[in-house]
């Protein structure tokens, strides 16, 4: 694979943005996106503007690992191409459904985080680690925690329309989660490219944490705030194929965050609203 355009953020190298229309302001930090800390009007436009722009950046990560890996097999790559059409399906809803609350496109910055640091990865299975199991994954747990929080803004429409979105992501979880232990019994090389892409985007996130008194765009102090609750899904992490094992390792993490309090996260700039 020919090595990848790259950008420099913070000390890490990711890989160069996507191309993007000109009404969208592409930013580089977490610190210059306009994330809001509550579900006013304005608030609830830029989650779901940055919902759209997410699931717009899973299209171009699962397009581009079919262009990158002809050779995968052919199933897996079925199951991509299959998750292509999920992800521009759930970018054409959003994007109708920011239209119908007053929204716009290019409303408020965006960030390219998933794909910058999924695209970086040199093999399939690293990336189906990165965008699938751990991007994806996470977003279980966001997606249904979201559907609740729609529904105490009063707008029932938009938590149905995310509720449908996360049975197609369980789905794109599930497939990953399938190939990758199919093909790590098999090939047990496929285990270190896991845990070298795990360790990569670990060294992203820190990289990337906010500074003491550092605040976004609109002004939202980025340490200065509870991190945002979100409790793993059990339920659907299990029809995600995870193991008994692997969610008893995410409740732990968990109880340790519970147990201490973080305060502030870069994590926010990958997640769905």
């Amino acid at each position: 694979m020919t090595p990848p355009p790259t950008k420099v953020v913070r000390g890490v190298t990711l890989r160069a943005d996507p191309a993007r229309e000109a009404c969208f302001q592409i930013v580089h930090d977490p610190a210059h996106l306009a994330d809001y800390a509550d579900m006013s009007e304005v608030a609830m436009r830029q989650r779901l503007h940055k919902h759209m722009h997410n699931e717009m950046q899973s299209l171009e990560m699962a397009a581009q690992s079919l262009a990158d890996f002809p050779d995968a097999p052919w199933e897996l790559r079925l199951c991509l191409a299959r998750q292509c059409w999920d992800e521009s399906r759930h970018t054409r809803l959003l994007y109708r459904r920011l239209l119908e609350i007053g929204g716009r496109k290019g409303e408020f910055p965006v960030m390219n985080y998933e794909w910058s640091v999924t695209c970086m990865a040199d093999s399939i299975w690293a990336r189906l680690a990165i965008q699938n199991r751990t991007f994806e994954g996470g977003e279980i747990d966001l997606l249904r925690r979201l559907t609740g929080m729609w529904k105490e803004a009063g707008d029932p429409v938009t938590a149905e329309l995310i509720e449908g979105i996360l049975a197609d992501e369980i789905q794109h979880v599930r497939f990953c989660n399938v190939w990758i232990k199919q093909t790590s019994k098999q090939d047990p090389g496929v285990l270190w490219k896991l845990a070298s892409a795990v360790t990569f985007v670990r060294s992203v996130t820190k990289a990337l944490e906010p500074g003491p008194g550092e605040v976004n765009a609109v002004g939202v102090d980025l340490t200065g705030f509870e991190h945002v609750e979100v409790m793993a899904n059990i339920p659907d992490r299990r029809l995600a194929g995870f193991s008994e094992a692997e969610i008893a390792e995410i409740v732990e993490q968990e109880e340790a965050l519970q147990a201490h309090p973080r305060r502030g996260d870069a994590a926010p700039a990958s997640a769905a609203g």
